[in-house]
C-alpha cells in the first residue's frame, strides 16, 4: 500500500418524492452497488417538480468521490 490516496470523481443524480436527503440516499444506495470505496459527496444541484403547487419529486446533484483501489 502507498503513502497516499487517489481518488476518482462521478457525478449522479438521485430522486425521490419524499425529500432531499432521500435523493441523496436513493443515489448513493444504487451508486454503491457497483462503485466501491465511496467516501464523500457534495451536493452541486437542488432542484424539484411542482405538481399542482407543491413539490411533487426531488432531485439532487452529486459529485461523489471514491478511492482507486490499492491507492
Amino acid at each position: 500500500m502507498t503513502d497516499h490516496h487517489t481518488y476518482k470523481k462521478v457525478e449522479l443524480v438521485g430522486s425521490s418524492p419524499t425529500s432531499i436527503e432521500d435523493a441523496i440516499n436513493n443515489a448513493l444506495a444504487e451508486a454503491g452497488q457497483s462503485i466501491k470505496h465511496m467516501e464523500w459527496f457534495e451536493v452541486a444541484e437542488t432542484r424539484g417538480h411542482i405538481r399542482d403547487n407543491k413539490v411533487a419529486h426531488f432531485q439532487v446533484t452529486l459529485k461523489v468521490g471514491f478511492r482507486i483501489a490499492n491507492s
